[in-house]
């Protein structure tokens, strides 16, 4: 990673376990890179200068206040503010310029991953993941339905596949939330604090869903304000601050 300060904090290790298809990766290939880039919130600059790779199959926590910037940043790695400033690549798509018919092409390869999950509240499970299918541009009913199963069962929710949002509980939610992020086979997954509205041991579920998730293979960078889950799932870590980003080298103890 370039142009970017070191601090040292210490964490502890933890080991997990769970099961998903593996995918073939190189971790020295960029699939995202920031050079001198400015991130603007209208016309007030939240962010200066920022100038980052990240390459596939890596985790990055993206830490720092309410305030800081960890927003405005995963919103502009995924199209929904434009690059004004400085230059911009992820998944092989120039950020400088983007088209507004280009994002929907753009998202296919990112997962998306949110706080307040975000499901339909009108539609059962299955008919949550079919409606993403449709939207970009799946068609065949067979195709769509075995890769519903397919995401479901990875995230041990495929006997929920009939239950109301309302009727699950919200761990349970987050996990069809990211099911629902892997449809489209992402190149990478952006998670924003997607265990800010789950209790403690919730919150270790689903980041050890999401760490086996990277563990085979998908590059995740998830904006959190969990401390804790940090110190148990260590991994690199960048922190905003200052409008500025840095990293954050996490030392074992």
């Amino acid at each position: 990673m370039s142009n970017i300060k070191n601090k040292i904090i210490s964490f502890e290790k933890h080991h997990y376990v769970a099961t998903f298809t593996k995918t073939n990766f190189s971790m020295n290939t960029p699939i995202l890179a920031l050079k001198n880039v400015t991130i603007f919130q209208e016309k007030t600059a939240i962010l200066n200068d920022i100038s980052l790779d990240v390459n596939k199959g890596e985790f990055i926590y993206l830490i720092g206040k309410t305030g800081s910037g960890k927003s405005s940043f995963m919103k502009t790695l995924y199209g929904d503010l434009s690059i004004k400033q400085g230059e911009a690549h992820i998944v092989d798509y120039d950020l400088n310029g983007l088209k507004e018919k280009d994002i929907p092409y753009l998202r296919r390869k990112i997962g998306m991953v949110f706080q307040d999950f975000k499901l339909l509240d009108d539609r059962n499970v299955n008919e949550n993941m079919l409606f993403v299918l449709k939207a970009t541009g799946w068609t065949d009913k067979i195709e769509m339905q075995n890769k519903i199963d397919e995401v479901l069962e990875n995230v041990d929710m495929k006997h929920l596949s009939t239950k109301m949002p309302h009727q699950l509980s919200g761990g349970e939610q987050q996990c069809v939330a990211i099911a629902r992020a892997l449809l489209n086979n992402p190149e990478i997954i952006l998670a924003d604090e997607p265990t800010g509205n789950l209790d403690p041991q919730t919150s270790v579920e689903v980041m050890l869903l999401l760490r086996k998730i990277n563990d085979l293979g998908k590059t995740v960078i998830m904006a959190t304000h969990d401390y804790a889950l940090l110190m148990k799932f260590p991994k690199k870590t960048l922190k905003c601050e200052n409008g500025t980003i840095f990293e954050v080298v996490q030392k074992a103890v």
